[in-house]
Order: structure tokens, then sequence, then C-alpha cells
């Protein structure tokens, strides 16, 4: 189910694949909605295999044979009733309504583009009415060009047309937070047209793409739909030799390893370093397990021609220890979770080890010739981004601070004297419109310090934002060594005078510093503004989020109840006293 797909497998197999995903355990149940331009049954069904292979269980509503415009803007009770958590658009270049004729001028040109672009936006106006996540499929091209080469540049050319209609929904996806753009026009292009299209089973059974294609399609819209759902890996792990330079460093020394430009082969070493650069440079940490002399490891990164740096580098662990321990000890140091890990390495035997002993770091078998690298890297989609966030662009920075703050901690006779130390000053406010991209994206990522993992969509966050029922918190901590970002929420609806908390998150990479003591101190005190005097906390406990169990009884919160994996806890806060001891804090 990864890069490189086996299709005719795939298709021939698809329901004892099933049976055999299905037998699997702790899946996330998600409604998602297809709502077709062309047939999609087929779609659906190899979708579901994806999903559930990414531990996702899909509960379906499929429209009618191209009733995707009635459906959204029209009354429907069913998908009304059903209440999607996601929508998927399978739209394509057959649902263009009128392309431009030959004798049209440039007015009317425009206005069948407007026309087309207002009729999907107003597909994605009615839509919001579910407060849910949008995926819309752009164009494909037209695979006959009557015009042969001038439809790529005449006003008239259906594919001149196509070009400006994904530009138009490319500025639509900008704007529209919860509307992410499904890119069939690069996939076909990389398939190619040929493939991309059956014609026959178009006339037969109107289908706009081929069989062959269809996992394909439902493969990039699973990798959309996890990055949604903040499943997106955070940290590549890289081996060294013939990885990121050709031959052995031990062996051949700094001189002899190939990278750079000088031969063909040091040219692809050179490549993938650029790649992992790109990636490093939008906010996937990198990371180095080698077996390896850690000062032979380190010397590779002061080659001349390198791309990457040793301070490129998250954490750095080059020696004789097994490379899965190692990469266990790599997530523990970042502190994330180790399905947040991607581990690429040309030996086979490596890739079989990490893989058999720590299953969840993805490890994809991408052979021993580095030219196909980025390929398994790319194609799997695995740090695909849904937006470029400001905190996405800084994590880097953010865990290369916490390096700093960790390197301190012996020099201090307790704790206590270490956090005060730090300086720290949070931030401590309600939702506000700047902060509404990131606090969604939080909402979705978070597993580990997260009390009940419930996710949002921006239109919720918005909705909450916005409204006096809720006490809505963001947290940011800063102190001596930097900015961690924004990094703590907590919603609290209010309700017959109690707060019931539907969530508390915190990023890991702030655990052990107060700041939920600071956030839980400012939460009583709007608590109390409003004249709450209880404040009610639920704990639903899942296979990462157990590190929390305990937080409640922390906190002084009294036991409740207790049902199946879920808890309810109550503190009474008329003479609350303030916990926060370290951290100081700003409105």
């Amino acid at each position: 189910m990864d890069y490189p797909l086996d299709v005719e497998y795939i298709l021939r197999k698809k329901k004892s694949l099933k049976k055999q995903l299905l037998a699997s355990n702790d899946r996330l149940q998600k409604k998602i909605a297809i709502l077709g331009g062309s047939t999609t049954s087929e779609i659906k069904n190899i979708l579901e295999l994806f999903l559930l292979n990414s531990s996702i269980e899909p509960v379906f509503y499929e429209s009618d044979y191209n009733k995707y415009f009635e459906d959204a803007l029209f009354d429907n009770e069913q998908l009304d009733k059903f209440q999607p958590d996601i929508i998927y658009i399978h739209s394509s270049i057959v649902n263009i309504l009128n392309f431009p004729k030959p004798n049209d001028g440039e007015d009317v040109v425009n206005k069948l583009l407007n026309d087309e672009v207002e009729r999907y936006t107003s597909i994605w106006d009615a839509l919001q009415k579910y407060d849910c996540a949008i995926i819309q499929n752009n164009f494909d091209y037209p695979i006959d060009r009557s015009l042969g080469n001038l439809d790529n540049y005449d006003i008239h050319g259906k594919t001149f047309f196509i070009m400006q209609l994904n530009l138009e929904f490319s500025k639509n996806a900008r704007k529209i937070t919860n509307l992410y753009i499904n890119d069939i026009n690069y996939l076909s292009s990389y398939i190619g047209l040929e493939k991309w299209v059956d014609r026959s089973l178009w006339y037969q059974a109107k289908y706009a793409l081929s069989m062959a294609a269809i996992p394909e399609l439902s493969f990039n819209i699973s990798k959309i739909i996890n990055s949604i759902l903040g499943r997106a890996k955070k940290c590549l792990v890289l081996d060294l030799d013939n990885t990121c330079w050709g031959g052995v460093i031990g062996d051949d020394g700094l001189v002899g390893i190939s990278i750079g430009n000088e031969t063909a082969v040091a040219e692809a070493f050179e490549t993938f370093q650029k790649y992992a650069k790109e990636l490093k440079d939008r906010g996937v940490m990198l990371a180095v397990c080698s077996k390896n002399d850690f000062q032979n490891a380190a010397e590779g990164f002061q080659h001349p021609e390198t791309i990457l740096k040793f301070e490129d580098f998250t954490s750095f662990k080059a020696n004789w220890d097994p490379k899965y321990q190692n990469i266990i000890d790599i997530a523990q140091e970042i502190n994330i979770g180790i399905d947040s890990l991607v581990f690429i390495d040309d030996n086979p035997a490596e890739r079989d080890i990490v893989s058999s002993q720590i299953p969840d770091v993805s490890v994809p078998d991408v052979g021993r010739d580095v030219i196909f690298f980025i390929d398994h890297i790319d194609k799997n989609g695995y740090f695909d981004p849904i937006i470029l966030s400001t905190d996405d662009m800084k994590r880097n920075q953010y865990y290369e601070d916490n390096k700093k703050r960790s390197s301190v901690k012996s020099k201090y006779a307790t704790y206590g004297d270490y956090l005060k130390s730090l300086e720290m000053v949070a931030e401590i406010n309600s939702f506000n419109s700047l902060y509404l991209d990131r606090i969604t994206q939080l909402t979705n990522k978070t597993n580990q310090f997260n009390l009940t993992t419930k996710r949002y969509t921006y239109s919720e966050i918005e909705k909450i934002s916005s409204s006096n029922d809720y006490i809505k918190l963001y947290g940011k901590l800063t102190d001596k060594y930097g900015d961690n970002g924004l990094i703590s929420i907590t919603i609290g609806c209010l309700k017959n005078g109690q707060c019931f908390i539907e969530l508390w998150l915190m990023s890991c990479r702030v655990l052990k510093r107060n700041m939920e003591y600071a956030m839980l101190d400012e939460l009583v005190i709007q608590c109390q503004q409003r004249n709450i005097t209880e404040i009610i906390g639920y704990y639903l406990e899942t296979e990462k989020n157990k590190m929390v169990a305990k937080l409640y009884e922390d906190f002084g919160f009294i036991f409740m109840e207790k049902n199946d994996s879920s808890s309810v806890w109550k503190l009474d806060i008329k003479n609350y006293k303030a916990k926060n001891k370290f951290i100081r804090t700003t409105g």
C-alpha cells in the first residue's frame, strides 16, 4: 500500500486486503462524503483500503452519478443527517460545462471562465454549513488538442482554459481555510494522460479515469486526509554511508566520499541532500542514525560540497548500537511519537530489522540506488503539509533551543531553580483570528498531552472563537533561550454555572515547564469572572495520551466516575489557589 503501488494487486485483491486491514485495532472513524461528477464507486472502495492502512476507518456517503452540484446546493436530508467530517468533490475535465469556441472574443472567454469558477465557489460556500474539510480536484488536461501546441497559449485552447481554472482554484484554496486541492493535474501528468484515461471505461461506465489510475488517485486523497487529521510525519532519520554520500567515510576518508557535481554518482547524492535540506527549511526535523564512529560521521558534513551541515540535524546518533535502539532514542530525545519518524537506509538488512523491531516507524523500501530515494519520500507523502505555518518553519529552531535548555539543567541544585533560571513568560489569552490556523493545526496533531484528543476543523474553531458560551485559551511560551510558539490550548464550554473542558492539550516540547499550571490558573480566573464555581474535566484514554492519565488528580480535581476508558473529574474553584510558580503570565 506504499509507493511504488502494485496497482494490479490492489485491484485484484481488494476484498482480501480489506479483510486483513480490518483485523487491526485502534482505528479512528471518520465520515467521508464523496460528491462525484463521474462514477466513484471503485474510488470509494480503493480509498477505503488506503485509509484503513492508515488506521482510519471511513464511513461513506456517496452521491448519485454526476449529482455533486445538486447534493451541495440543494436540500439534501440524507447528507444533512450524515454530517460529514470530510467532503471529497470528484470532478474533472468531463465536468467543465463550456470550453471556448474558435470565434469567441476575449470577453466571452473570460465570462466562461468566471462562470465555471463561480459554479464551484457556490458549491464550496454551500458546503460550509457542514463545518468540515473540503477536498476538491483541480482539472486534468485534455488528451486531445485540436489546436495542437497552440492549445497551450491561445485563449481558445482547452489546455489554456484549464490552466486558468486551476490557477483560480489555487487562489480560492489560499483564501478558504477548509478547502484543499487534490492536484490531479500533477497526478495525471505524472502517470501520463494515456494511462490516466480509459475512453472505453468512460463510455461504458462513466469513469473519468482509467481503472489503473484509481489506486493512484485514492492514494493521493488518503495523503491529504492524513495531513488534515494531523498524521503527517515530523522527522526524517538518515543513514550516512551510501545514503547521504557515496562511499564509506570510515574507510574512504573525507576526500574519498562522493558528494558534489564532479561525477554522476556524486551529483545524485547532492540532489538527495538538497531535497532533505528543503524539507528541513520548511519545518521537517532531520536526524542521523548511522553505524559509524561519531567523529568520522560528523566529519562527512565538513566536505566542501556537502549541502547538509552537522547543525542541520536535531539529533545525531553515530555509534555501534542497534539502529532501532538509536531511533527509539532519537524519538525520546526530540520528544515526539515514534510514529512521527521516517527512516532512510540503503541497507535492506538494516531496514528489515528496524521495521520488525519498531513497526510504527515508516521504513520505505528505497533500494540501494540514491536516485530513487526522493521518490519514496515524496510519493508516499510522509511530510505532506496542508498549510505552511510560521510555527512549522520555526520547528527546528524550537528544538535547537530545547537542547540549550537541557544542557544547563545539571548546573542547578533543584529542578525549581532550573525553571526559575529560564525566565519564562507566557502569553495566555482568548482565541483571536491571528492564531486560528495554528490552533486548528495543533488540535489535529497533538496526541500525548491531550486529555480528550478531540479534533476540530477551522470552521469549528472559528465558531468557538466568536462564541460567549466558551472559554477558549491559547498559550505561548518564551524564555531566555527563545520562543516556543503557540503550544497549548484549552476549550471549556459554559453551561448551568459549570465549565466543561472539551479540550486540553499541550505540545510535548514544553513538558515539565509548569505551563499546564499557568493555563489552569488563567482558566480559573476566567471562570470566576463569569461566576462559574465548578470545572468539569474529561479524560479519554488512548494508546498515546497515557502520560496525562493523572493530570486532573495533580490539578486537585476530585474523581467522579469512570466509564470504560473515560473518566470524569470535578474541581471546586471557590477557594482555588494559584499553582503556577515559575512562569510570568501576560494577557
